[in-house]
């Protein structure tokens, strides 16, 4: 799938780029190993963006829009709270497995600091993610799957920032742990946690 925001060249150049972002990190992630990666000249590369920034942006962009509509397609199979939201990062996992790449993006250590479209940029995962979340979680504590102790958006907040820091931990272990294995035994864990006490 190629996002709406981007031509179908832009999408080759990410995708180039996150061959570079998995191998050598945002540090080798510059516009003459791009050029290099692609077999184009330099200028080739500057015609389609002008900065390694505007291709981490862009990457975030796509990232976005992917997961905005991946996660519409789990959350719309009728499953109960619980299975839709094991199948919620089910599919989170599946993804980023497959592309490494993106969270090397989201962690793009130096460039976050520097750049408040960056950080725009991945606010904006965020709030999609919390999107598809945040509906799941409700009707989870109203069907009685999750607790209601705990207020619906903080919930959501306290599972997002736990499967964050996995993610994290995955990024800078190069990602040499198997991110499905690790990811569900914590959502085994997690749905523990946040289940109804049983009085």
């Amino acid at each position: 799938m190629i996002a709406k925001s981007i031509s179908s060249r832009q999408f080759e150049i990410i995708q180039a780029a996150g061959k570079i972002l998995s191998n050598d990190g945002v540090g080798g992630l510059t516009i003459k190993n791009l050029a290099k990666e692609m077999g184009f000249a330099e200028s080739a590369v500057y015609r389609h963006f002008d900065s390694k920034e505007a291709i981490i942006i862009a990457m975030l962009g796509f990232l976005a829009e992917n997961m905005d509509e991946r996660l519409q397609k789990v959350v719309s199979n009728h499953r109960n709270a619980k299975e839709n939201l094991e199948a919620v990062f089910n599919d989170q996992f599946t993804f980023f497995s497959k592309n490494p790449h993106f969270i090397v993006a989201v962690f793009s250590d130096g460039l976050m600091e520097a750049s408040q479209t960056i950080n725009a940029s991945i606010f904006r995962i965020m709030q999609v993610k919390m999107k598809h979340l945040l509906p799941v979680i409700m009707e989870g504590q109203q069907q009685g799957f999750f607790s209601n102790a705990i207020p619906t958006e903080e919930l959501t907040h306290i599972i997002m920032g736990s499967f964050r820091l996995l993610m994290f931990k995955w990024r800078i272990a190069n990602f040499q742990f198997d991110i499905s294995e690790r990811g569900n035994y914590l959502m085994s864990n997690m749905l523990k946690i946040i289940q109804p006490c049983k009085n």
